[in-house]
């Protein structure tokens, strides 16, 4: 089971390529401000916790 979701994760799942950028953003800002993580405050990182974006979305993932 992955614990690390990208962009292209999302769109496999059917997002559209600007809603799954838009959450991934999101989950980024999450993780730097809300869990004091500064690693994710970097543009070019676009691998997120999949519990972060799951708790954004209000669905749980099956990645399988």
């Amino acid at each position: 089971m992955k614990t690390l979701i990208c962009k292209g994760d999302l769109m496999n799942l059917g997002y559209k390529e600007h809603t799954a950028s838009s959450i991934i953003k999101q989950a980024k800002t999450i993780m730097v401000y809300n869990k004091n993580i500064p690693f994710y405050n970097n543009r070019r990182l676009g691998l997120v916790p999949r519990e972060v974006v799951e708790s954004l979305i209000g669905v749980k993932l099956d990645m399988e």
